[in-house]
């Protein structure tokens, strides 16, 4: 009897089989892991036809109506995370494709915010340029500015924009924050000011974007709002691309009409490499990498083993689509019989 075929998507870093005891599923199924990005639809509708179960990585590989109704044998897939916004539920409900989600823990959630920090500090004080002019044999770079003292603004003030909110008080700095179900009240919790929307692109020295992505919030940094900003401000994106106009962005940085920007999340990734913003001087670019740490990593692989366990026992665990069982043919036991 032929084992199903699982794939683990998306280990660019080559972790995956280091950071999780996978053996626990020898004799239950048969194993693959994919390091590289598959182009949607069609290299991984044939890359992924033998597989029954897929295991995502957040959402590097979009999952369309368009490729699951091009994959036959798959019957299960885990996802990092309850919300996966590439991924069409309805369509995998109705192939009859279950769906796991892994949660997060602490590492894995204040992994981002870190990471936005980092490119604050990048961008504020020059740090890429400074190690740049080093390596050529330089020694002088263009002065930074000081965060103590100045304000940080919050574009959401979710579970992210909470710890961003509880860094900048440590570093000095006055916090306010605005988004659009935002209360001045919730806000005060956080320690954080309540401050109109207009208000927050003109008043902040560091703007940091922390909204969900949907059809409501997308480019809701555009050219009008990248115009009340300071010219000497830093604007940070560690949640989704499309929030940000990129093109207005592009053109703000490149005039000199904000300071600078550091961009972890882009409207199309993998950045192309023609793209304006990789020759600008003043962003600093990382390649959404704000939850990539061993630690979170660690997490998904490790709770990515449970599920597939519980999945090959029968009683798949955090299913977003309970129903997709009910489907003919699309049962644990049909799956594990190849």
């Amino acid at each position: 009897m032929m084992l199903p075929r699982i794939a683990v998507l998306d280990d660019y870093e080559g972790l995956a089989r280091s950071l999780a005891d996978w053996s626990v599923l020898d004799g239950l199924c048969e194993i693959d892991v994919i390091d590289r990005k598959l182009a949607i639809p069609d290299e991984a509708a044939r890359v992924l036809q033998p597989y029954a179960v897929l295991c995502h990585l957040r959402e590097r590989t979009a999952m369309p109506a368009a490729l699951i109704e091009q994959l036959p044998q798959l019957r299960f897939m885990t996802v990092t995370g309850r919300a996966h916004r590439t991924l069409d539920l309805a369509a995998a409900t109705r192939c009859g494709v279950a769906v796991s989600h892994v949660s997060q823990d602490q590492a894995a959630s204040e992994a981002t915010p870190e990471l936005a920090w980092g490119l604050i500090l990048a961008a504020a004080r020059r740090i890429v340029s400074a190690d740049a002019s080093i390596r050529r044999g330089g020694w002088d770079t263009t002065p930074g500015i000081l965060l103590e003292g100045k304000t940080l603004g919050l574009l959401g003030l979710g579970r992210i924009g909470q710890s961003m909110a509880r860094i900048g008080q440590a570093f000095g700095m006055r916090v306010i924050a605005w988004s659009q179900n935002l209360t001045p009240a919730q806000a005060a919790a956080q320690g954080a000011e309540w401050v109109p929307r207009e208000a927050l692109f003109r008043q902040s020295d560091v703007l940091s974007i922390h909204l969900v992505l949907s059809e409501r919030s997308r480019h809701t940094v555009d050219t009008q709002e990248l115009s009340w900003m300071k010219p000497e401000a830093i604007l940070v994106n560690t949640s989704r691309g499309p929030i940000v106009n990129e093109a207005a962005l592009v053109e703000a940085l490149a005039q000199r009409r904000i300071g600078a920007a550091g961009l972890d999340v882009f409207e199309q990734e993998p950045l192309p490499a023609a793209h304006p913003l990789r020759g600008l001087d003043n962003v600093v670019l990382t390649p959404h990498v704000g939850y990539v740490t061993r630690d979170s990593l660690a997490n998904f692989y490790r709770a990515t083993v449970e599920g597939l366990q519980a999945y090959f026992q029968g009683s798949p665990i955090k299913l977003l689509n309970p129903e997709a069982l009910a489907s003919p043919g699309r049962s644990a036991t049909s799956a594990s019989a190849g």
